[in-house]
């Protein structure tokens, strides 16, 4: 007999096969109606973020019956297409695709159910404020030899140890790769066991020799990369601020850190590891909006519906202290844009047909002239005041992908940071406040593309705490957690909790808080159960145990960190009685969930 679950607890999906006999305190719930109904023990995966839709498709892939459940109205958690504004379709929170990897596209033919991806080519345009007519901007592509002419713009230098700095950061890559498709290693089990098992346990740590062995002897020089600030890996290479700056947003991008904070390499690293269509560090559009991808995955799974019961279940003491202690502090506020035209740069005007040209299918970083733009950017919001002037990615998927707007029109992905969860004197993110910062971030994009605010039609504003409240995301966090090497690898979501097994025997932690911790905006860790639509579900109690409240520290080269008691109702149980009054009939964009 087996179980498959997913209970979002300390907010990451939680996934497992349970063997006979099941756990004591589901015996009860499971062994009479619903086994002899359905003749098959099988409840919910909750909450059908894109980890959770993989796990169901390799779960009924290997045989087993899986039941999906979404409390919002449309499947994917954060990678989703929705019509905030009419006639504009946007991937609304994650807006990018490239960590999902290569194997799971195999695996689950998510071409073949659907998925069209966009790549982008050049993929990075940092347009400059400057005093002279036109300014200088800088075009980074795939094209080496451009990449280097438009370098050269700024170093000469820099534009002959670029090369060098790709063939550096790729080998680390290649050397690390392996370890994402592996489990950490579990350290509690080393020492446990028979002398053979003891042995067997050591096999674990093969993947994490050879990426030693692969590295050789510039392993203390890549132990710099994962460990220092970025500004000093950078500084190491290049003299240029505006191609430093466009290199260090990766390295914060998402994170509540500072160029300068140690540390913040590795954010780079992580964001430089993805693949798409076999091109190392690209990323892509998907054509249909984020949503899309979800979809393919929810065809792939072609979940069949069970009846589904769960019983009350505790958390230990020590695992419940540890994950209050986990970092899950957002610096993020997105902004989705519905416009009536193309921005027009002063880097690089419109042509006259109006239609896109390159840099508008890449993602253009503004505010990003020197290091020391992004270092201010943070300060301020580690005082608890959002940016003055914020470090901003500008996406037009639309240029790509014209079916997402009218005619004419675009839609414009703003990922913007520095947004503090809790302003500074405690003041709650309400609408005055998001209008305000909002007004902020639109400023400076005119600074930029004179005209943007008059294009304007429509907008969505998710600040840190509207993305946890929407999408479920711990703190607003993209990755569930904070990337520091204290929440990496066998630290992830905490020690001795690694190995992707919770407490709660048979459950599983499978999303984006476990190792390898891949950002996609994946919503699933959310602790809020399904709340079911009329018909679904018959009764849900609502459960928010992990609410961050967090602490700043005043220096600005320190991580912030959620302070111990933001967390409530720990010791409540995990989930009420749910049950499914309809089975489902598969996962499909004609699912009503």
């Amino acid at each position: 007999m087996l179980l498959v679950t997913c209970i979002p607890v300390s907010r990451a999906c939680y996934w497992g096969v349970c063997d006979s006999p099941m756990p004591r305190a589901w015996q009860g719930a499971l062994c009479c109606e619903h086994i002899t109904n359905t003749g098959l023990c099988s409840s919910p995966s909750l909450l059908a973020g894109h980890n959770g839709l993989v796990a169901a498709a390799y779960l009924q892939r290997a045989g087993l019956r899986t039941a999906v459940l979404e409390r919002r109205h449309v499947l994917g958690g954060a990678a989703v297409t929705e019509e905030i504004v009419p006639g504009f379709k946007f991937s609304r929170a994650s807006y990018l695709l490239s960590l999902l990897r290569p194997q799971i596209y195999a695996d689950l033919e998510l071409q073949r159910h659907g998925l069209r991806v966009l790549p982008r080519d050049p993929y990075s345009f940092t347009p400059l404020l400057e005093d002279r007519s036109p300014p200088r901007s800088l075009l980074l592509g795939h094209d080496m030899a451009q990449t280097q002419q438009q370098i050269a713009q700024f170093s000469q230098k820099d534009a002959q140890a670029y090369p060098e700095y790709e063939a550096f950061m790729g080998r680390m890559v290649l050397a690390l790769d392996p370890l994402l498709d592996a489990p950490p290693v579990d350290t509690a089990a080393l020492g446990k066991g028979s002398l053979l098992q003891q042995l067997r346990n050591l096999r674990t740590l093969k993947p994490l020799l050879q990426a030693g062995l692969a590295l050789g002897r510039q392993l203390p020089h890549y132990y710099e990369v994962l460990t220092a600030p970025i500004s000093k890996i950078l500084d190491h290479w290049f003299e240029s601020e505006p191609l430093k700056a466009t290199l260090a947003t990766d390295a914060v991008i998402g994170a509540m850190a500072s160029p300068h904070t140690p540390g913040s390499g590795y954010v780079l690293l992580h964001h430089v590891m993805g693949e798409l269509e076999g091109r190392r560090g690209a990323w892509g559009y998907v054509a249909g909006g984020m949503g899309a991808l979800s979809q393919a995955i929810t065809r792939a799974a072609a979940a069949r519906g069970a009846h589904i019961f769960a019983e009350k279940e505790q958390l230990p003491k020590d695992f419940v202290q540890r994950i209050r202690r986990v970092d899950t502090c957002s610096p993020v506020t997105k902004i989705n844009v519905a416009v009536d035209r193309l921005p027009s740069f002063l880097a690089a005007p419109n042509a006259r047909h109006g239609q896109p040209l390159p840099h508008h299918q890449c993602s253009i970083h503004l505010n990003c002239e020197g290091t020391q733009l992004l270092h201010q950017a943070f300060t301020e919001a580690a005082q608890g005041h959002p940016s003055s002037r914020p470090m901003i990615e500008l996406c037009i998927p639309s240029a790509l992908d014209p079916g997402l707007a009218p005619p004419g029109c675009h839609v414009v992905s703003l990922f913007t940071q520095y947004t503090p969860s809790v302003l500074a004197g405690g003041r709650p993110w309400d609408e005055q406040a998001r209008n305000a910062y909002a007004d902020t971030v639109f400023d400076c994009i005119e600074d930029y593309a004179p005209g943007f605010k008059a294009s304007v039609i429509g907008r969505d504003v998710l600040t840190p705490p509207d993305l946890e409240r929407i999408f479920g995301l711990p703190g607003g966090n993209i990755f569930h957690g904070g990337m520091s090497l204290d929440q990496l690898y066998f630290a992830r979501p905490a020690p001795s909790y690694s190995g992707y097994r919770s407490p709660v025997p048979g459950l599983y932690l499978c999303g984006s808080g476990a190792h390898p911790g891949e950002q996609s905006w994946e919503p699933e860790p959310s602790w809020r159960p399904a709340e079911g639509r009329k018909g679904h579900v018959e009764e849900v109690q609502h459960h928010c145990p992990f609410l961050p409240s967090c602490r700043r520290r005043s220096d600005g080269s320190s991580r912030t960190q959620c302070r111990p008691g933001g967390y409530q109702g720990f010791q409540t149980p995990l989930m009420r009685l749910v049950k499914v009054t309809s089975p489902t009939q598969g996962c499909s964009s004609s699912m009503p969930y």
